[in-house]
């Protein structure tokens, strides 16, 4: 429970079902310096599971946060790539850590406010109170892109496995943004007008070009045009993302990044004309994770995107020729090309509804 209407509801939903639920707050990690409002939020999921009368726990994994989240934007950044940090915090502490610590203490299950469909062979844990779901056969789980399309985060999930999967509950993914708040003030709960959260995963929001600049140093280098023309200066290639418009300061534009030099420190740039000469068909992922635990059918067509709400690209996928059996790395081919494909963001695949996985985008 972060605090939100929707992580909320989620518990509200099970509640009504017939759940024996308990309410959990993850702390993360708080930026040195700069104001974060996990406390409020804290006390907000505090307030909900008071109006639920369920019982209520504080997990604290700042400083594993710190370790598999903050340090991985660091490294990321500091080698020119943008990193994903929702996708790893998902990895990492709420199906990682979080699932963990909850079956260790006896929970049959988790549950998240997340907007994705879950859909299983054998239906273990329907929305309503069973038995006994961990003596019973889990297999098959799938993913399918949330009800409300909008709001579906299927796209930061990618790294899911099956022997996580098999112990998640999304209550909410057959419910639109909408519905979810008639339902928030329909069980009097105390966050049902609260403006959705924005930023950082469990950190909040905050500025992320102040907090970048607090973590990385500033290193002056220039700024060229397409044709090599040095028109500008940045304080440092690793605090800019490619398709980047905002923060530039360059007269006669809008210029957008189109590409970094960072052996040299360079920033290359281009008008909104000129930009597509930078677009990609072919794009190389890495440490793909398949979420049935198998690759996709190489002679089938499926869609993709390379950013969060970024409508679905027809594209298919195809074998590296230096690749080892593992799969891990592989090439999408896209019918159209793409603007600002950004190494380090995640790209991700689907056929039809069902989100079958991703990767890393390497180049």
């Amino acid at each position: 429970m972060s605090g939100g209407v929707d992580s909320s509801v989620a518990a509200a939903l099970l509640k009504n079902k017939g759940y024996d639920i308990t309410g959990v707050f993850v702390r993360g990690w708080q930026p040195e310096g700069m104001i974060c409002g996990w406390k409020e939020e804290r006390r907000d999921a505090m307030r909900v599971a008071a109006k639920l009368d369920i019982p209520f726990l504080t997990f604290d994994f700042s400083k594993e946060y710190k370790k598999n989240v903050v340090e991985y934007m660091k490294k990321e950044y500091k080698e020119g790539r943008t990193p994903n940090p929702d996708v790893m915090c998902n990895k990492y502490i709420k199906f990682g850590l979080f699932l963990d610590k909850a079956l260790k203490m006896g929970a049959d299950c988790i549950a998240t406010g997340h907007y994705i469909r879950l859909r299983q062979k054998s239906q273990i844990f329907p929305l309503k109170a069973v038995a006994n779901p961990k003596s019973q056969k889990i297999e098959n789980c799938k993913l399918e892109i949330a009800r409300d399309r909008a709001k579906d985060q299927s796209y930061f999930l990618w790294t899911l496995t099956q022997k996580q999967l098999k112990y998640c509950l999304f209550p909410i993914g057959d419910y639109t943004k909408p519905e979810v708040r008639q339902l928030a003030r329909k069980f009097g709960l105390p966050t049902a007008e609260k403006k959705d959260s924005q930023g950082l995963c469990f950190v909040g929001n905050i500025d992320f070009a102040l907090f970048l600049r607090k973590i990385l140093p500033k290193k002056e280098g220039e700024i060229r045009n397409s044709e090599g023309k040095i028109i500008g200066k940045h304080d440092g290639a690793h605090f800019y993302t490619i398709g980047q418009r905002h923060g530039l300061k360059i007269p006669g534009g809008p210029y957008f990044v189109v590409a970094k030099d960072l052996k040299n420190n360079v920033l290359i740039v281009a008008k909104t004309e000129e930009e597509k000469n930078f677009y990609k068909n072919e794009v190389i992922i890495k440490e793909t994770n398949w979420i049935s635990g198998h690759v996709p059918d190489f002679s089938k067509r499926y869609s993709g995107r390379i950013r969060y709400r970024q409508p679905l690209q027809p594209c298919r996928i195809a074998n590296l020729k230096s690749q080892i059996p593992n799969f891990k790395s592989i090439k999408v081919i896209f019918e159209k090309p793409q603007r600002a494909v950004t190494p380090g963001q995640s790209l991700v695949l689907y056929k039809g509804n069902e989100m079958l996985g991703g990767g890393i985008i390497h180049s």
